[in-house]
């Protein structure tokens, strides 16, 4: 395995050395007399390239270690010293795995746009979800960054996956900051491991204070572990954390319910733009991505593309295509793939609860005095807090309560009797009125009861629900009186019930979240505040949820019913309001607001897909806010959601064209640069592959025809007594196999989750298998009853997966340093098989070639097939025969010189594509100004990042790989005809 690059010298500008250097993974390299394997190397701006490495020599070996060019002397091996050696292997298994691997290893080209790892995973498969990865990719933005903007339930975090996933095998995922809510972080960690085998480790404050108690003082905690994940609400803690922030840089970053970002000058958006400039690809998420704000929404997408937009009060749907991808529930793509896939919702039913004499009391003093009918003013002189009563109120009377004596005290606080006594003394009849109330007295909690045993939800049923209420003392009131309403006794009584609410810390919420997924745990029913209504999967064990009060806001109503109705969710959704009904004259019931808007909200969802569009506001504070004060101005429901989208409010015709095409037809089709759909635009790569590659045959060279095959041979090589030193076991019927992990493997191991490792005992023993039914199955059974784990104990093998990783580099470093072996096989005359790479200054490979050489300068570019042709595979027969390396090693320089000769002819060809793509991106960015220093800085940055991605000029890195020798037994044939067989690999 072995390299040749150009030095800086020879190029006349030594200034610019580390930007010249090359460092391929998969090769190497000699490093303070050690041989290592290269696993990624990335430029700095101080210390040349920062070279990621593992141990390859005795000494060193299996130890991972990271160098930088400016501060050690790292030497790649000069190909023309390469030491041919013969192969003892049966079948040349030692070959044909030692290339396999290098392919593996190797990053795939900028030019390569196609998905390669798509079909790999435990997922359905389901194009639509495909379709950010395919963006990002698609070369119409200079960096893999876009705006998932897909309405609740679809999958973004799976479409998150596979796009990360994508990232890696191309050698842009080594580094990986995922941030998202707490309360969802175990669930995205989850997902990503069980789903695209991308392990990220959980870091929570004390996590971080851990680390920096265990690493050397003043050392970033950040670069502990290459992939984390942690709560947005632990890392916008910036002073504590920026300097860290600002020291590092990432690979990828991925910000979940990134509409909370939008607000200049809060600590989540100084943390966005902390880390946006400090990233090449940056992937936010959000259902809402939208406030309403055209200026705002210009800064959310500025974080991607600081150019992208021109005016940031005037542009359309069009400037952000190449950013931005929506789809809806009923959007075409989706409606037919998720055919049978994703049960249909229930309408929504409102339960009428006429109002116990107690509460008509209290609807009478409200109507009275708070919330008058006719024109004469409401006691209280802040024109908004009689509806803010009147929402506790219709909560539940402990809510109403809290309210009324938070309003007393404040009062009571101010220093003119004269002005608060009227306001106080209704406040005072209003806290009488609720002083002695009980459960009896609420029509809702009656209500409540009878609709949980109708459903089943009792002590000797399964059936689960989810119960949403806006205020704190609502859910903590009913926790304490509906488990013995429905009968649970002692121990059950704590166990059946969970409270989740903004109150409760990170671990306490992603513990209730994990306990309701898992068929096992003996919770039946989750009451919860709208904290749960972004984010949180609650499908998996539940389709049953009741609003026990509504919030005044349709987007708020869709994203409660989105925790239930979901992609994933095999029962249809059902969902229940309690509507409070009074017959007081003049009362302001749930008749009035409420079940109106879930009637408003159901219509939108069926016809559009999603609410949001339907007020134009895009917020729910802003919806409810608004709806209030049409209400003080006496105008119904229906007149307030329909008086904007009509235009009746001043100012909003622009702005609801301006958003309408937001939630039109953007990301429909990936796009290529010149307007066509990406797979129709799709060039001959300069990986030598063409077509759309629906699969990942294609897209990925490929000596075995599958990874379980390079596994099952490389273990074979690796470990010929595995039964007896990793203890193996294998399943030939199920495909399982069981291990006991070795050291180096552990090492490994230490990427993935703690609880996982902990819970399922992978340092003991792992369980995997290629067999994605009986991975599916394991990950079902971890949330059916009897599991106390959420995690699977059997993980599905992918080219991802720290096993096949591990397996890889061992295949890699059975060869020793500056070796290629002599391959016999059905050629014509010695063939000599290299690999080709161009780079870019930022060190990624822009093309990449296969060739196979010959000594008179014949070069075939397509290795693979040649090795097919050759007859290179399983069955192939290695008679151990005796062949002369001196003569062979002898034409190594004239077979480099040939391959490369053949690189120079073509490069040209191969570089146009890129080449006039970022062309496109830098008229752009000549067209875009902004009238500040700033906006110099960012377009002159901008522009050098474009030139950064061409092709440098220097020579290609060549490595020679192998040889392939004639038979001599063999009678005279040609090595290249057509009608030879092809090999199994």
């Amino acid at each position: 395995m072995t390299a040749v690059q150009t030095s800086p010298e020879q190029h006349g500008d030594a200034s610019d050395a580390a930007r010249q250097e090359q460092f391929p993974a998969g090769a190497q390299v000699l490093v303070r007399d050690e041989v290592w394997l290269v696993r990624n190397a990335v430029p700095t701006t101080d210390d040349g390239t920062r070279v990621e490495v593992v141990g390859v020599s005795d000494f060193v070996r299996d130890q991972e270690a990271v160098f930088f060019t400016g501060l050690d002397t790292v030497e790649l091996i000069d190909p023309r010293d390469t030491r041919l050696i013969a192969d003892d292997s049966p079948t040349y298994r030692r070959s044909r795995l030692f290339l396999e691997a290098v392919l593996r290893r190797t990053a795939l080209p900028q030019s390569e746009r196609r998905l390669a790892l798509a079909d790999s995973f435990l997922l359905d498969s389901l194009p639509y979800q495909r379709r950010p990865a395919e963006l990002a990719l698609s070369g119409a933005n200079l960096r893999p960054r876009l705006l998932i903007a897909d309405v609740v339930g679809l999958g973004k975090t799976l479409e998150i996956g596979l796009t990360l996933a994508e990232l890696i095998r191309r050698g842009r995922g080594e580094r990986i900051l995922v941030v998202t809510p707490q309360h969802v972080l175990e669930q995205f960690q989850h997902e990503l491991w069980t789903r695209c085998a991308i392990p990220l480790v959980r870091l929570d404050s004390v996590g971080i204070e851990r680390i920096q108690r265990e690493i050397p003082a003043g050392r970033n905690p950040f670069t502990f572990f290459k992939r984390v994940i942690v709560s947005i609400d632990t890392l916008k803690n910036t002073d504590q954390y920026r300097h860290h922030l600002e020291q590092i840089r990432w690979d990828a970053v991925v910000i979940d319910e990134s509409h909370n970002l939008i607000n200049r000058g809060s600590l989540r958006n100084q943390l966005a733009q902390t880390l946006a400039p400090r990233t090449d690809a940056l992937i936010l998420a959000s259902a809402t991505p939208h406030n309403g704000d055209a200026r705002s929404f210009a800064e959310l997408i500025a974080l991607l593309d600081p150019a992208a937009i021109r005016d940031p009060e005037n542009y359309r749907a069009e400037d952000i295509e190449h950013l931005f991808i929506r789809r809806t529930k009923v959007s075409t793509e989706v409606r037919e793939q998720m055919k049978g896939q994703w049960a249909d919702r229930g309408p929504s039913q409102a339960v009428h609860c006429p109002a116990t004499p107690a509460e008509e009391r209290i609807f009478e003093e409200l109507a009275a005095v708070w919330l008058p009918r006719d024109s004469s003013p409401s006691v209280s002189s802040v024109p908004l807090f009689p509806y803010t009563l009147l929402k506790s109120f219709l909560s539940s009377h402990a809510a109403l309560k809290a309210t009324v004596n938070a309003r007393i005290k404040t009062l009571e606080k101010k220093d003119d009797p004269r002005a608060t006594a009227a306001e106080l003394a209704a406040l005072r009849r209003l806290a009488d009125l609720t002083a002695d109330l009980k459960e009896a007295d609420s029509a809702k909690f009656a209500a409540l009861v009878e609709q949980l045993k109708g459903i089943g939800v009792g002590p000797s049923s399964d059936t689960r629900v989810v119960v949403f209420s806006e205020r704190v003392q609502t859910l903590e009131w009913l926790a304490t009186i509906l488990p013995a309403a429905l009968g649970f006794r002692g121990r059950t009584a704590k166990d059946c019930l969970r409270v989740m609410h903004g109150g409760l810390s990170d671990e306490q919420q992603m513990r209730v979240v994990e306990e309701f997924g898992l068929a096992g745990a003996p919770v039946r029913i989750l009451l919860t505040g709208d904290v749960a209504s972004e984010g949180v999967n609650l499908h998996r064990q539940c389709h049953q949820l009741v609003h026990y009060d509504v919030p005044w806001s349709l987007i708020r109503i869709e994203q409660r019913n989105g925790r239930i109705d979901r992609y994933g969710q095999a029962q249809p959704p059902q969902f229940r309001a309690l509507i409070l009904t009074s017959g007081t004259e003049g009362a302001k019931d749930d008749t009035l607001v409420s079940e109106r808007l879930l009637e408003r909200e159901d219509q939108a969802h069926r016809s559009l897909g999603t609410a949001e569009a339907v007020t134009g506001l895009y917020r729910a504070e802003a919806e409810e806010k608004s709806l209030i004060q049409d209400l003080l101005r006496g105008r119904t429901v229906d007149e307030s959601l329909d008086g904007r989208r009509s235009g009746e409010d001043a100012g909003t015709d622009a702005m609801d064209d301006f958003l309408a095409d937001f939630f039109g037809a953007v990301g429909d089709e990936p796009q290529a640069e010149d307007g066509t759909a990406a797979e129709e635009s799709a060039p001959e790569t300069a990986g030598g592959a063409t077509g759309t590659g629906e699969g990942t045959g294609s897209v990925l060279p490929r000596l075995f025809d599958s990874t379980a095959h390079f596994l099952d041979e490389a273990l074979r090589e690796v470990y010929p007594d595995a039964r007896d030193r990793l203890d193996l076991d294998r399943d030939e019927q199920s495909g399982l196999l069981s291990f006991r992990p070795p050291a180096d493997l552990l090492h490994r191991l230490k990427a993935l989750p703690v609880d996982y490792l902990r819970e399922q005992r992978l340092r003991e023993r792992l369980l995997v298998t290629f067999n994605r039914r009986l991975a599916q199955h394991s990950l079902q059974r971890a949330r059916e009853a009897g599991s106390t784990s959420s995690w699977p104990e059997i993980s599905l093998l992918t080219d991802l997966h720290p096993v096949v990783e591990w397996l890889t580099d061992k295949v890699l470093v059975r060869l020793g340093r500056q070796e290629a072996p002599m391959i016999t096989a059905e050629v014509a005359e010695p063939t000599y098989l290299v690999q080709g790479v161009y780079s870019n200054a930022l060190g990624r490979p822009t093309v990449v070639k296969w060739m196979g050489v010959t000594r008179s300068g014949a070069v075939d570019d397509d290795m693979v097939s040649l090795l097919r042709r050759s007859g290179v595979g399983p069955t192939m027969a290695n008679k151990l025969r005796h062949r002369d390396p001196a003569p062979l090693a002898a034409a190594i320089p004239a077979v480099l010189e040939a391959a490369e000769g053949f690189m120079e002819q073509r490069r040209d060809a191969w570089d146009r594509p890129l080449r006039e793509t970022i062309e496109r991106h830098k008229l752009r960015l000549g067209d875009w100004e902004q009238p500040t220093l700033a906006g110099e800085h960012t377009k002159r940055r901008l522009t050098d990042l474009a030139d950064d991605l061409l092709t440098t000029g220097q020579r290609p890195m060549l490595r020679v790989l192998a040889v392939l020798l004639p038979d001599l037994d063999a009678p005279p044939a040609s090595s290249s005809s057509p009608s030879a067989t092809p090999a199994a690999l």
